[in-house]
């Protein structure tokens, strides 16, 4: 997985007070360890994450955390509300302080919701063109027919943006239910292409994004990312 990287003395100079000059000097010195060992060069690469000690002091503790929750309905999907429970209230975590919300859900969607520290990673899953695909469970007030998965596949015109959304896969269950799968993430996204009919979704529930799957995860529960799911969430 690729984290965004900086030099060395770049990286030791911010953090530690030192100059450029000054850290190169430390590491000819052999005073600065890079994740157990001594620093090859000034222009060693590393990231946020890199353990990188002087004189055996640390001088970044931040360690990479990757977390999905089953979002439940009436939580917020920021990290403080004056008002209302955030997902962050349901998480146990020592670094959940730390954590953003990559690709948001509703007050009363629920669902596979991906946090993390990690900007790099959350930005590479936001960007549209890297096409991550995330399903969704839909229910709504009228019946569907065809007529819905047709317009989906071509795509539904949203005035505010001038724009056409992408092609998504809607896929009938019941003439009430559907999965829907698309690769964007515009605000309001969903209830919009639904809106295109005068249809109101009742109830939004998101069951994958790329790979990744709730599973057996219970409603309001968290987890940490395995490493297989990580390297199969296809953005390495």
């Amino acid at each position: 997985m690729a984290f965004k990287t900086t030099r060395l003395d770049r990286f030791i100079a911010r953090s530690s007070g030192f100059s450029i000059a000054g850290t190169r000097l430390l590491i000819a010195q052999q005073r600065i360890i890079v994740d157990g060992l001594p620093a090859e060069s000034a222009q060693q690469r590393v990231t946020a994450f890199t353990q990188v000690m002087l004189d055996g002091k640390a001088l970044n503790d931040t360690k990479a955390v990757y977390l999905m929750l089953n979002k439940p309905q009436g939580v917020v999907s920021a990290t403080k509300d004056p008002k209302h429970a955030t997902v962050l209230d349901l998480i146990e975590h020592p670094a959940k302080d730390t954590l953003h919300i990559v690709g948001r859900l509703d007050f009363n969607s629920t669902g596979l919701l991906l946090l993390t520290n990690d900007g790099a990673w959350s930005r590479k899953i936001s960007l549209p063109e890297t096409k991550l695909r995330k399903t969704y469970e839909v229910t709504v007030s009228t019946p569907m027919n065809e007529a819905y998965i047709s317009a989906f596949q071509s795509g539904i015109y949203f005035a505010y943006e001038d724009l056409i959304t992408q092609p998504a896969e809607l896929e009938i269950v019941s003439p009430f239910t559907a999965r829907l799968s698309l690769v964007e993430g515009r605000y309001h996204q969903v209830k919009r292409m639904f809106g295109h009919f005068q249809n109101k979704v009742l109830a939004l529930h998101r069951v994958s994004v790329g790979s990744l799957t709730l599973g057996g995860l219970e409603l309001g529960d968290s987890r940490l990312l395995t490493r297989r799911e990580l390297e199969r969430v296809g953005l390495d």
